[in-house]
């Protein structure tokens, strides 16, 4: 029970870090090119995370678990970030954040492939109601869709949810910052030259929220959120914990309207607390 809990309270702590991702991304492409945006953060990322593993001396993680690495970059390093910052040139970030509904889903369907978890039937009802209250959400809202940004986005979740159940059945034996510190050391080589290579003519027009941005998705988005993400997926089960993920959205979506200043309504409140319902039900029959 304890380690039930300790695995939802940290992955509490991803979801809400991560709820800053979809606005500060929509600020940096506003300034950014979305691939440059892309490998910067994960160059800028992974240097520290090549720094956390020379500081505590870590041992390099066996062959069995390259494949394991290579698929946690390739979505959450790479994917995500990239296809994120491709369908925010299309979508409003309150759109985009909508999708992010879909990834409990995406992850428990992943945790069942990837992770070996085998939740109990009433689960899935729960996730799928709660999938589909902010499905309904979307659409009730009247947001424009974008028949490329919507693909993008959900193909972006497709990725995203790979790389949480991969990176969270890995943790369990690495350890949560150690997977996703290997996952950044491992493309760190080709990120900074990618960085190199896509970097701005000029830095002149780059004003501080632009940075700002950057240092958020490039230290907490990549990096810090991960660790107790994947801490309270290995702790607290693939397909229970990231049934946290259904919040992130109204998370988000606060912050958008915070700092991009769209608003909150009224059905905004009242989806959060049905989505709550759905989060707690599901956890009992995970």
């Amino acid at each position: 029970m304890q380690r039930m809990t300790s695995g939802f309270l940290n992955g509490m702590i991803g979801v809400i870090i991560f709820s800053g991702s979809l606005p500060a991304t929509k600020v940096a492409v506003q300034t950014f090119d979305p691939v440059f945006l892309t490998v910067a953060r994960a160059a800028l990322a992974g240097i520290l995370g090549v720094a956390l593993l020379v500081l505590h001396k870590e041992k390099r993680p066996e062959l069995t678990s390259l494949l394991s690495l290579v698929i946690v970059a390739l979505g959450v390093v790479v994917g995500f970030p990239l296809l994120t910052a491709l369908a925010l040139q299309h979508v409003t970030s309150a759109h985009s954040i909508v999708f992010i509904g879909l990834l409990p889903l995406v992850t428990a369907i992943f945790g069942v492939v990837r992770g070996g978890e085998r939740p109990k039937p009433a689960f899935w009802l729960f996730s799928l109601i709660g999938s589909s209250v902010v499905a309904g959400f979307a659409f009730s809202q009247g947001l424009v869709a974008s028949p490329i940004g919507d693909g993008l986005m959900l193909a972006a979740v497709i990725v995203c949810g790979l790389g949480y159940a991969e990176g969270a059945k890995l943790s369990r034996e690495l350890g949560g910052w150690q997977v996703i510190s290997w996952a950044l050391a491992l493309s760190l080589p080709l990120m900074l030259v990618l960085t190199l290579v896509n970097w701005p003519a000029t830095l002149a027009n780059v004003e501080l929220p632009a940075w700002i941005s950057l240092a958020y998705v490039s230290l907490f988005s990549m990096l810090i959120g991960f660790v107790f993400w994947y801490r309270g997926l290995a702790r607290g089960g693939i397909a229970s914990v990231g049934q946290l993920q259904l919040l992130q959205p109204f998370f988000g979506l606060a912050l958008a309207a915070t700092l991009l200043n769209e608003a909150v309504t009224l059905s905004m409140v009242l989806v959060t607390v049905a989505v709550i319902g759905c989060v707690a039900a599901a956890r009992r029959f995970a």
